[in-house]
């Protein structure tokens, strides 16, 4: 509505069914993280907008017991299908996203053999580190396989993928600037 868009214009715009977007809007559908990066840029905001409660009192310090958690459906990286648990990628929030934050900190936690939809790219930089289990990092046409106490920094704008290819959970501290998901 402050884009002034109709559903369906935000739909094509973003490369996905008027449909989805209803039920996104109804709490009927969760999309993935490459859809709402999609919305995120046809409405020229950012996905943790998009998904993030409002921001809470500023406070220098995060609970671990009070970190607040955003939940993505994921696809099985060897077929591709979507997995019959709701949440197979969580982002626990180090940082409660608001306006005028330049940084992003989360803790991607991957159910084991998932995958991000797609390759994506954006303005900004991404730095992480991988606190247990497995990552895969496909930047561009590169990928890149990863253990714990392995890190990373890439561009942001260099479109970027990634998975768990292990048989446990991965948990992968990851920094953006600026803030992203």
């Amino acid at each position: 509505m402050v884009r002034q868009m109709t559903l369906k214009a935000l739909a094509v715009e973003a490369g996905c069914s008027e449909s989805l977007l209803s039920k996104v809007e109804g709490g009927h559908a969760t999309p993935s993280l490459a859809t709402l990066h999609r919305l995120a840029l046809a409405l020229e905001t950012n996905v943790a907008a998009l998904v993030s409660e409002p921001a809470a009192p500023p406070s220098p310090v995060q609970r671990a017991s009070e970190r607040p958690a955003v939940r993505f459906p994921a696809q099985r990286a060897a077929t591709g299908k979507r997995l019959r648990t709701q949440h197979a990628i969580v982002l626990e929030r180090l940082v409660v996203p608001g306006p005028g934050r330049l940084l992003q900190g989360d803790i991607h936690v991957l159910e084991p053999h998932v995958r991000s939809d797609e390759q994506i790219s954006h303005a900004g930089e991404e730095l992480g580190y991988v606190l247990e289990g497995e990552l895969e990092l496909t930047l561009g046409e590169k990928t890149w396989r990863l253990q714990a106490g392995d890190s990373f920094y890439f561009p942001s704008t260099e479109p970027h993928s990634y998975r768990n290819p292990g048989d446990t959970i991965a948990r992968v501290l990851w920094i953006n600037t600026p803030p992203t998901f």
